[in-house]
This record gives structure tokens, C-alpha cells and sequence, in this order.
């Protein structure tokens, strides 16, 4: 039952995104909107196909990923870390709250010139941004599924005389499965909003390219078809992600251990 619901989903996407690519074919080819605006799907795909073969695309796009998933897992960790002494300590947890008021509402691209000043714009500013954009947004889905942990688990907890280590990794960590991977999520969309535009600005760091300096070079170079095949490859890699990596994820956690 559950996989033909799955399969009635992806087949109501499919049947959206065929229709947006009709939409989009019928207004390069039949209006008055320039090829350089509204290239055709022929084009887009030859653009794609040619920076395949060439490798151009899969290199750049390998590189961002690289500097994603690193800035990814540093911030898990240190959300990881915040979120468990925030909720031991009052005193952390107040410290957190108001370095979430401040730092949570700046965009990383508003602090670009001091991390400019103090990092340089090689890879090590990209993964800056990265962090930042995503480790306040895990902090907070975290600590609000900690607190939403109902009463008796954590007695629980206790009358088997559980560590505040055991008592995080055993009781708060699962049971606020639902909100971590939600911050998962958020921190995944945001990381690839920040890597693209501190890429587009910074351009190639550490010698080479990400995706986001891909897109800048074809823009720069009026060559729209090849920006359309980067922002493809973007979409395929977070369509994937979503739904097979946090799909996944969720079916052989929440769904299986009927958390919600």
C-alpha cells in the first residue's frame, strides 16, 4: 500500500514537471521571447550533454558538493553539541538563544566582507557561509524537538540512572528524530543557497570551480543554455536528495519506529 502511494506521488511530479517543460518549449519556440531569454529544451540539453562529455560540469558540481557536505557535518555537530548543553545548562542555553537572535536573521552574503578580511575567498570562506547558513536553523529545530520530549521519557532515563550523555544519545536524539532531520532539510536547501552565491562571488577557490562559478562564467559569457543545464543539474541532485536520501532516512527511522 505504501508504495503504490509512493508511486502515485512521483508519477503526480512527473506529470507536473512534463507539464512545465511543455509550457516552457511552447514559449521558446512559438513567442516573440529571445532564444538568449527562453532557449529552447534542445539547446538546454546539448548544453548539458556537452559539459558532461566534457567533464566541466561534473568537476565544478563535484567540488560544491565536496565543500556542502563538509560545511554540513561540521554544523551537525556543533548543533549537536549546543543544542545538548543548552538543554543541561541554563546558563548555555541563554547564551545560544541570543546568538541565535543575532546571528540566525544575517545572510551570509551580508557578512562577506569580514570573512573576506579575516579568511581570504578561498574554500575555507565558502565553508564559513555554509556554516553559518545552517547552523542556526538545525540549533533550533533541535532544541525545540528536545524540549518537545514528553516528561516520562526523561524519567525513564533517570530510574535506569542514565548518564546526560546516555540520556541525549538514548532518549532526546531519537525520539526528536522528526525535528533533526526537518533541520536536515532546511540546513541542505540553505548550504547549496550559500555555497552558489559565495562561489558566484568569490569565483574559483583552491584553484577551481564550483557550480556556482559554472553558472557565473555562463552568464558572463551570455551563454544561457549552459546556465539553464547547471541550474538542472542542481535540481536533479536535490530532487534526489530529497527524495531518495531524507526519503530513506525517514522511512527506516520515523516511519519504521512510528515516531511523530
Amino acid at each position: 500500500m505504501k508504495n503504490k502511494v509512493y508511486l502515485q506521488g512521483y508519477k503526480l511530479k512527473a506529470i507536473w514537471v512534463i507539464l512545465a517543460l511543455i509550457i516552457w518549449e511552447s514559449i521558446a519556440r512559438f513567442s516573440s521571447v529571445t532564444s538568449l531569454a527562453f532557449p529552447s529544451l534542445t539547446l538546454i540539453g546539448k548544453a548539458l550533454i556537452e559539459s558532461i562529455i566534457s567533464g566541466e560540469i561534473i568537476n565544478q558540481m563535484a567540488f560544491s558538493l565536496g565543500l556542502i557536505i563538509l560545511g554540513l557535518i561540521i554544523s551537525i555537530l556543533l548543533a549537536l553539541i549546543m543544542s545538548s548543553l543548552s538543554i543541561v545548562n541554563p546558563i548555555v542555553e541563554n547564551l545560544v538563544q541570543t546568538s541565535i537572535s543575532i546571528f540566525h536573521p544575517l545572510p551570509g552574503i551580508a557578512l562577506l566582507p569580514l570573512i573576506i578580511l579575516w579568511i581570504g575567498t578561498g574554500s575555507k570562506a565558502v565553508v564559513f557561509i555554509i556554516i553559518h547558513s545552517v547552523l542556526w536553523p538545525m540549533i533550533l529545530n533541535m532544541v525545540a524537538g528536545f524540549k518537545a520530549i514528553p516528561q516520562v521519557y526523561k524519567k525513564i532515563g533517570r530510574n535506569y540512572e542514565f548518564s546526560t550523555g546516555k540520556i541525549i544519545s538514548k532518549i532526546y536524539i531519537p525520539a526528536s528524530l522528526p525535528y533533526i532531520i526537518a533541520g536536515l532539510k532546511i540546513g541542505w536547501a540553505r548550504a547549496w543557497r550559500a555555497a552558489i552565491s559565495a562561489e558566484m562571488i568569490f569565483g574559483a577557490t583552491g584553484g577551481r570551480g564550483g557550480i556556482g562559478w559554472y553558472i557565473f562564467n555562463k552568464r558572463v559569457f551570455m551563454d544561457t543554455p549552459g546556465l539553464f543545464a547547471g541550474l538542472i543539474v542542481i535540481i536533479i541532485i536535490g530532487i534526489l536528495v530529497e527524495d531518495l536520501a531524507f526519503g530513506k532516512l525517514e522511512e527506516t527511522t520515523i516511519k519504521k519506529w512510528g515516531i511523530s
